[in-house]
């Protein structure tokens, strides 16, 4: 499937130059997104996990990176208006404070780093996540809060480059032992606070313009996904559906690592 050019104006292909396989990619996109919103809403993690790098194969990371930024963020705030009575402030405001440090590092590692390296680097990270949910690591004791500076700032990197801040916001709060609905309140908190930061830099750098058509395929299907992950939510094994969706991605993470330079 070809990818659309990562500069300029480019970035779309116009209609009339479509190919037949250029056709397909609205579709493509569309699956993608509307899986990694059902996941979402489903487990309260894992849409940029699951969209990032199957778009980044189809489209390139520097188109990636903005399109699933604006995507993210759609989604983000319909899961904050639903969970935020169960938001715990001082956590939140602990993390959101290194993390609004960290996504401008990642947003210069967007533009100074080679994608190949960016992808690897991805690759690494959904590897280093599945591994970790896969092998339900639980520490012995609660970790310190001061932890917290250090997954949000890494959060915000993370955010910032790949659109993926949730793996080290997870692990902390797996080892602060946080409750259920404080868990989930507290990622999609985060996850706004990281989205809206990365949407206004691709915004400054102009990388968000030239993806907005695309956005405009996914949009209904990223509201679709959330309608159907909540409508099954009560009927599905979650703890089955997370093992296959961290299957996936450490999958994922594989191709990623293993495909570099393809």
């Amino acid at each position: 499937m070809p990818r659309a050019k990562s500069k300029g104006s480019s970035l779309i292909p116009h209609p009339s130059s479509l190919t037949m396989d250029e056709y397909l990619l609205p579709f493509v996109l569309i699956a993608i997104v509307f899986f990694a919103a059902f996941e979402q809403t489903i487990t309260g993690f894992g849409f940029s996990l699951i969209a990032m790098p199957l778009i980044s194969l189809v489209l390139g990371i520097q188109t990636a990176a903005p399109l699933i930024a604006v995507t993210a963020l759609t989604l983000y705030v319909v899961n904050f208006i639903r969970h935020r009575e169960a938001v715990v402030v001082s956590e939140v405001l602990r993390l959101g404070f290194a993390l609004v440090f960290g996504i401008p590092v990642g947003i210069w590692a967007l533009s100074n780093v080679s994608e190949s390296a960016i992808k690897m680097l991805l690759g690494v990270l959904l590897i280093a996540f599945a591994y970790y949910s896969l092998a339900h690591f639980v520490s012995m004791r609660r970790v310190s809060k001061r932890w917290g500076y250090l997954a949000g700032f890494l959060a915000g990197s993370l955010g910032g480059a790949y659109n993926t801040p949730g793996p080290p916001l997870i692990v902390y709060g797996s080892l602060r032992q946080w409750e259920k609905d404080e868990f989930r309140a507290a990622l999609q908190t985060l996850f706004l606070i990281t989205g809206i930061g990365t949407v206004a830099s691709h915004a400054l750098t102009g990388r968000l313009t030239p993806v907005l058509m695309f956005y405009a395929y996914v949009l209904p299907a990223l509201v679709i996904g959330i309608a159907a992950g909540a409508l099954v939510d009560r009927w599905i094994d979650k703890r089955v559906f997370r093992a296959l969706v961290n299957g996936m991605i450490l999958t994922l993470g594989l191709s990623l690592v293993f495909n570099l330079g393809k």
